[in-house]
């Protein structure tokens, strides 16, 4: 997303091929509150930003320098305040959307347990001695179809389980309607199903023909701007909201990414300029912070699997056989090549005295 062409693109024209990767991102880290006031203060008052701030803090350098800056250690976020708040950056941090669906699970259970419920007829198939049974859905490539059903499950369980409607203009469908159809009244009113969800999010997948490692990457785009914006997802926004998470995480995660023309095909009634324009807030509000560490992927890909299994979404299993085990060693191999090669490459660009411990030495000959 660092190539500025793809957040403004002509209606006129919709290149197909040779669409190249947007670059990454990061996020910038704010300081704190009162050196801001003290810069605007100086700004409006005429003074310089040093004297306000040197003011505010009441501590300068004894030799007239300038003001006594304030540690960086003391402007960082403490560890435990940071993976509270932003479980989208860290991978020790429980996923919003695994929590706000343990309620409903645990009063499923509770209910079946109180009214002797019995589970039915298991359907699930369990491994033996002899026969091994594995789905085809690995984190490196997840299945499509499961991921998008476990993906917009856990939608639905911000929807149902949100704490208020906080929102913003830009992603209410009231103001910004995805269609000609008029918007009803009361439709911040209905939350909708899964099924509603789901037909959405595999319409676009389909159209824009994306892979179901965008999906996760656009999971985690959504818990991203729900946290750092302070909103909530509601019956409202949660089109608009989805929309500009697949437009960001497309671009971002696929080669050859889908431009904004190309939604705008999709979604017949929509316009470029309202699609350019909610990319740049949605950009804004996730403080231009695109990157995904692999940590954070695989712990969204997990979590998204418990949430299948806690909700009965079966992965397809099958049993397996000699070609599907040589298929799933041959896709082990190609990717600890491949990051056995990004790890040589890393460790070309920097070397540190932590790595000094490993470098051989040749025997000293003694004589």
């Amino acid at each position: 997303m660092g190539n500025t062409v793809t957040c403004c693109v002509s209606p006129d024209a919709s290149p197909k091929l040779g669409r190249a990767r947007g670059g990454g991102g990061g996020g910038a880290a704010a300081g704190p509150d009162r050196w801001a006031d003290a810069y605007q203060a100086a700004a409006g008052g005429g003074g310089s930003a040093a004297a306000a701030a040197e003011a505010d803090s009441g501590d300068s350098d004894p030799g007239g320098g300038g003001p006594h800056l304030q540690h960086i250690s003391d402007r960082e976020f403490p560890d435990d305040l940071a993976l509270e708040s932003n479980p989208s950056d860290h991978p020790r941090a429980s996923t919003i959307f695994l929590s706000k669906s343990q309620t409903d699970v645990r009063e499923k259970r509770k209910s079946n347990h109180i009214n002797h419920v019995s589970p039915g007829q298991l359907t699930k198939k369990y491994s033996s001695c002899s026969t091994i049974f594995i789905d085809d859905s690995t984190v490196s490539q997840p299945n499509l179809r499961s991921t998008i059903k476990c993906v917009t499950l856990a939608i639905f369980y911000h929807i149902k389980n949100r704490d208020s409607d906080r929102s913003l203009d830009i992603f209410d469908e009231k103001s910004h309607p995805l269609t000609r159809e008029e918007v009803p009244d009361d439709y911040y009113k209905h939350d909708p199903d899964h099924k509603h969800i789901y037909r959405f999010v595999r319409t676009l997948f389909s159209a824009a023909q994306l892979t179901a490692e965008c999906a996760i990457v656009t999971l985690v785009y959504l818990e991203r701007l729900l946290t750092y914006a302070e909103i909530d997802i509601c019956p409202s926004n949660w089109k608009r909201i989805v929309l500009g998470a697949i437009l960001l995480a497309s671009k971002v995660w696929d080669d050859q990414a889908v431009w904004n023309v190309d939604y705008c095909q999709i979604l017949k009634d929509i316009t470029v300029e309202d699609m350019n324009e909610m990319e740049r807030h949605f950009l804004e509000l996730l403080q231009f912070n695109i990157n995904v560490p692999a940590s954070v992927y695989a712990k969204y890909y997990f979590d998204l699997r418990s949430l299948a299994d806690d909700n009965n979404l079966s992965f397809l299993l099958e049993p397996l056989s000699k070609e599907r085990a040589q298929k799933l060693e041959a896709i082990s191999r190609l990717c600890e090549d491949k990051y056995k090669d990004l790890s040589k490459a890393a460790m070309r660009r920097s070397f540190s005295a932590d790595n000094l411990v490993g470098i051989r030495r040749s025997n000293a000959i003694l004589s």
